[in-house]
């Protein structure tokens, strides 16, 4: 394994600092896991040179929510044309049946995905755990990662409210809040890793108000200010958790999340968010909540959009996500820029999310949401994940007034030429390195045969 390399003679480098520098020309020296020079022409040695003429360098995207096992169900006739919580009452009929082996494969595919589409970082949010033989799925989940060579943050989700309490879950993927929190501690004490560069992380994610119980989710702030980690759940999603919040706790989504702890610390992110008011959004700017927006979950599944360019103007934190892969139906990153940048001209107006906005969500935003000071950036210091898009393509003809635009108003494949991760090339000319893709695929539809007709 290579342990310098030198990217030299980009089209543009895209650093995404705080005035969008781009360097014409650029060359990017990279020692270990680290970013150590940034110019042109560099008059360094390296192991390995990238030759990105014609191409734009960035920083990798940072996806901040994701159901990886979902991508053993992407598709399904039944579930194509489902509202969320029918869609949801459907399918754990089937999930309830996936063991660690599908666990592990499903993942390696949507983190692949991600890869392949300028993703360098990756948060996931499981949170089903049959009764039987479910005590590994996030260590399956992390070596997953760690194979493919991808940044991951685990957020170990949880149910604790089934079918016979009022939740949506069967009670047999529901497990008691003794048991969660035990495997919480386990995993945080054994995976999260707080350092500089760190490849892995833990965080805490019961799954929503409507499949887990107050003292859960009371429970689950306690423990994250003491084991100094973040919380994850949805939020807001649907018009019908509005509706549940408001009937069961006498409270909308937000409140009621305030009441249980969860706004105090500054260490909570929500997925969706799409049913958030202005009065909400000023208090979550307040407290530093902040927001993984799904636009491709919401569309697919008819939730609605998320008022994005509100949260902004108001400095709440937003990242981007790319949702469970079978409400999204694909792990692809870049392809979820463009859905943002376009949704949001129907949402508030066709100047209401310039590309560079964009670009700052998927990158500096998710970063700040996942707690993260060494990513999200080109700069001497940072950490050296980094995608490179190749604009030589007749697809991107007549695009070269602006080459960072053209990645969402042009193209006809969002595969990255390199994906670079923590100093090491995990995507090369288009291709996975670490994993053999068509045997991976091959693997992961005989699961999903066998899981989708058990």
């Amino acid at each position: 394994m290579e342990k310098s390399i030198l990217i030299r003679n980009s089209l543009r480098l895209v650093l995404m600092d705080d005035k969008f520098t781009e360097i014409e020309n650029g060359d990017i020296y990279i020692e270990g896991p680290e970013i150590k020079k940034i110019g042109r022409n560099l008059d360094v040695k390296a192991d390995y040179q990238i030759d990105a003429s014609n191409c734009i360098v960035l920083p990798g995207f940072v996806n901040t929510h994701h159901h990886l096992y979902q991508t053993l169900t992407r598709n399904l006739p039944k579930a194509q044309n489902a509202k969320l919580f029918d869609w949801l009452v459907y399918l754990y009929g089937i999930w309830r049946n996936i063991d660690s082996n599908g666990i592990y494969t499903s993942a390696q595919i949507g983190l692949g995905e991600l890869l392949l589409t300028g993703c360098t970082t990756s948060s996931d949010h499981l949170y089903l755990f049959p009764k039987n033989n479910s005590e590994n799925f996030i260590d399956a989940e992390i070596e997953a990662a760690k194979e493919i060579g991808i940044r991951f943050h685990a957020a170990r989700g949880s149910m604790s409210r089934g079918v016979s309490d009022g939740g949506l879950p069967p009670d047999d993927v529901v497990q008691k809040e003794d048991v969660i929190m035990k495997d919480c501690e386990r995993l945080v004490n054994k995976y999260h890793n707080k350092d500089k560069f760190a490849m892995t992380g833990v965080l805490l994610a019961p799954c929503s108000p409507f499949s887990v119980t107050t003292e859960l989710l009371k429970l689950t702030a306690e423990m994250a200010k003491k084991w100094d980690i973040k919380i994850h759940t949805h939020l807001a999603e649907t018009r019908d958790e509005d509706d549940f919040c408001i009937k069961v706790h006498k409270m909308r989504p937000l409140d009621y999340m305030e009441s249980v702890g969860w706004l105090e610390n500054g260490n909570a992110w929500f997925a969706h968010c799409v049913y958030i008011n202005e009065e909400e959004a000023v208090r979550m700017a307040k407290t530093k909540t902040g927001v993984a927006h799904c636009p491709s979950s919401n569309l697919r599944l008819g939730s609605g959009i998320a008022p994005v360019r509100m949260f902004l103007d108001k400095k709440v934190p937003v990242g981007l996500a790319v949702d469970g892969s079978a409400s999204n139906d694909s792990s692809d990153m870049l392809a979820e820029l463009r859905q943002a940048m376009l949704i949001h001209r129907i949402k508030s107006g066709a100047g209401s999310m310039p590309v560079r906005d964009v670009f700052n969500m998927a990158t500096r935003g998710g970063a700040e949401i996942l707690g993260r000071n060494d990513i999200g950036l080109l700069e001497e210091g940072k950490a050296a994940d980094i995608a490179i898009f190749d604009l030589s393509g007749i697809e991107f003809a007549g695009s070269a007034s602006d080459p960072l635009a053209s990645l969402l108003f042009c193209g006809m494949s969002h595969k990255t030429k390199y994906t670079i991760v923590n100093g090491k090339i995990v995507v090369k000319d288009g291709k996975l390195v670490n994993i053999d893709e068509k045997k991976l695929a091959e693997k992961a539809n005989k699961i999903s045969e066998k899981l989708c007709n058990s």
